[in-house]
């Protein structure tokens, strides 16, 4: 696959705690690393039916504006008693008049899978597509999974998302329970960025 041979990197997300997150991991390559706001960028619509189409999505739109190699990921919850939902429409479960609301998403969630009358524990998946993509239209793509089980009720205040409800195999917290660094170093975006840098870095 190709290599990443540029000194800087446009991380396409407006997410500060997830532009660190992967600058941190970035810092001993002297990769220096911006984000979308730097550089006035709007995120495209996810139009995409898969995380790969979305990633790829916004790391072409983002590449093309700034001349620049362009990294962007989607993600989302795959819950198996729901048969895999929501998936790529993680977020749209949060959506609301007066924006989006990630407590009444877990409710959600919740009360779908009661319905099903699945016995616990509720199976449950993280996954991470991210998508390196040049000015030339070349892209490379890596997908990252946490795999783990939904519990109820909600535990813990930190992180974000569904992350109250997700509790990864060999742990007795959820992501909501962990510390931020923590969490990062096992979750799917850690599994999917471990694959950028051992194949384009390495």
């Amino acid at each position: 696959m190709r290599k990443l041979n540029s000194t800087k990197l446009l991380v396409a997300t407006h997410n500060g705690g997830k532009l660190d997150e992967i600058a941190a991991l970035l810092d001993p390559y002297k990769i220096l690393v911006s984000g979308a706001a730097e550089h006035k960028l709007e995120e495209p619509a996810e139009t995409g039916a898969t995380f790969a189409e979305n990633a790829t999505l916004k790391a072409r739109a983002a590449a093309l504006a700034t001349n620049l190699p362009a990294l962007a990921d989607d993600s989302g919850l795959e819950i198996e008693a729901l048969a895999g939902a929501p998936g790529v429409y993680t977020a749209d479960w949060s959506e609301t008049s007066s924006g989006r609301d990630f407590t009444l998403a877990m409710q959600r969630a919740y009360e779908w899978i009661s319905q099903t009358r699945a016995a616990p524990p509720w199976h449950a998946r993280f996954c991470c597509t991210l998508a390196l993509a040049w000015p030339d239209g070349n892209k490379t793509v890596f997908n990252g999974i946490a795999e783990g089980q939904i519990v109820w009720p909600m535990r813990g205040t930190n992180g974000h998302g569904y992350d109250p409800i997700f509790q990864p195999y060999g742990y007795d917290q959820t992501y909501g329970e962990m510390d931020r660094w923590e969490k990062n170093k096992i979750s799917h975006r850690a599994d999917a960025l471990k694959q950028f840098v051992e194949t384009c870095l390495g």
